[in-house]
């Protein structure tokens, strides 16, 4: 005997209501929907939303926003954070995307933009998809090179 194939006793349950099963049973007739109606039909279900007829919540509210199918997301790497990985001699040499997945600091298929907070000790050759302004100022004030894939 296990779970899966265990029974109540013979006789124990029932079903409490027989539903339009004829008037002897003092469900038949309706079927205990009441008289005519949307409700009373066979196949009834209500729309989500649905007020009675009333103009739905959903459909009086005016459309805005909008979604630009172009957009491209970057993802931020501080020259701060850079710069920690460096005196942690995580990083030697060349700073490509594949170090910086590495180190986990992005992950393989995003795009990464160098920002410009902190500051950069160490002359180093970075590549990324893109740069801000003083980013590169600062890359280049290191004695550094920003190179954009």
């Amino acid at each position: 005997m296990n779970l899966n194939n265990i029974q109540p006793a013979a006789g124990s349950t029932f079903n409490s209501k027989r539903i339009g099963r004829g008037q002897g049973t003092g469900k038949g007739g309706t079927s205990t929907k009441g008289h005519k109606g949307q409700k009373a039909r066979a196949g009834y279900s209500q729309k989500i939303g649905f007020e009675g007829g009333q103009m739905p919540l959903q459909r009086r509210l005016p459309k805005f926003g909008f979604k630009n199918v172009n957009r491209k997301e970057f993802r931020g790497v501080n020259l701060d954070t850079i710069q920690t990985l460096i005196e942690n001699k995580s990083i030697t040499g060349e700073i490509t995307k594949e170090v910086l997945v590495a180190n986990g600091i992005v992950s393989k298929n995003e795009l990464v933009k160098i920002m410009g907070r902190g500051e950069l000790k160490s002359a180093i050759s970075i590549s990324a998809d893109k740069f801000t302004k003083s980013a590169e100022e600062l890359i280049a004030k290191a004695g550094g090179k920003a190179i954009t894939l």
